[in-house]
């Protein structure tokens, strides 16, 4: 029986993207852009524990991705059923538009997938991942996959770097910032900690640099409505910063490097 790469494969573009540790600075920078949209924001406060346990969400956000993007197709179906299920018991109304919403709307479903693969991707890329034009639009077409795994029909999801474009422009009278993604950045960058972990070691202002830096990647348009710099050298110097860190982490040994989905993958697959 021929090995079981998944929905993607080693061979795809989706691997070369996620395998690298700079994908933590693009999930932050996911949730930031994320926010921007009332409705979701509604949800996330309303339905989520990121208030009470926002290390635990991120883990756990962290963890589908891998899933999806290294695990077998049965580990694939496994967690998308999971998700699709706690999506369909989320819904309300937002209390600042009294618009009403559920999870497993394809509208809010979409937003998500878009927001989450535009990061990955162009924080890989101004990371200095070097990806062709080609391949950019590979990457895009081959998350039409994930997000069929939430319940999305792929054809109905951006499957190239215009495309995200035109969505992205698409998407702009719905959003807003209030306090409510206001908060969620609070949260991001200022997370509670163990006292003895805020007082006694550097993590307090790492983390705050390394989730300031995922604010300063974000599009110019979104950090205008968060109200932070939208300016052309805004964003050269978070490039030069993101291109610093991952040459930075090029070094770490490659037990720290590797995610456990990847190596789970790797030795499915007998690979080196």
């Amino acid at each position: 029986m021929p090995a079981d790469a998944g929905l993607f494969g080693p061979d795809s573009v989706t691997w070369r993207v996620h395998a690298d540790p700079v994908l933590w600075i693009a999930g932050i920078r996911a949730l930031l852009l994320q926010a921007v949209h009332p409705a979701a924001m509604a949800g996330v406060l309303q339905h989520s524990d990121f208030r009470a346990d926002p290390w635990g969400r991120l883990r756990r956000t962290a963890d589908y991705v891998g899933v999806v993007t290294f695990g077998s197709a049965a580990e694939v179906e496994a967690i998308g059923r999971r998700v699709r299920g706690l999506h369909a018991t989320v819904r309300g109304t937002d209390g600042a538009t009294g618009v009403s919403y559920r999870a497993s709307d394809p509208h809010l479903l979409r937003w998500v997938h878009c927001c989450e693969v535009e990061s990955f991707l162009t924080t890989y890329q101004r990371a200095g991942g070097g990806l062709s034009p080609a391949e950019v639009d590979r990457y895009y077409a081959e998350q039409t996959r994930a997000a069929a795994v939430v319940g999305l029909d792929p054809a109905q999801v951006p499957s190239s770097a215009d495309e995200m474009a035109a969505y992205f422009d698409r998407m702009r009278p719905e959003l807003a910032v209030d306090h409510r993604a206001r908060q969620v950045v609070a949260y991001v960058i200022r997370p509670p900690m163990p006292r003895w972990v805020a007082l006694a070691t550097p993590a307090r202002p790492a983390w705050a640099g390394v989730a300031g830096l995922a604010a300063a990647l974000l599009p110019r348009w979104a950090r205008r409505l968060y109200r932070m710099p939208g300016l052309p050298t805004t964003d050269a110097s978070a490039t030069a910063a993101v291109r610093a860190l991952r040459l930075a982490g090029g070094r770490a040994p490659e037990r720290l490097r590797e995610g456990p989905h990847l190596r789970a993958a790797c030795a499915r697959l007998g690979l080196a």
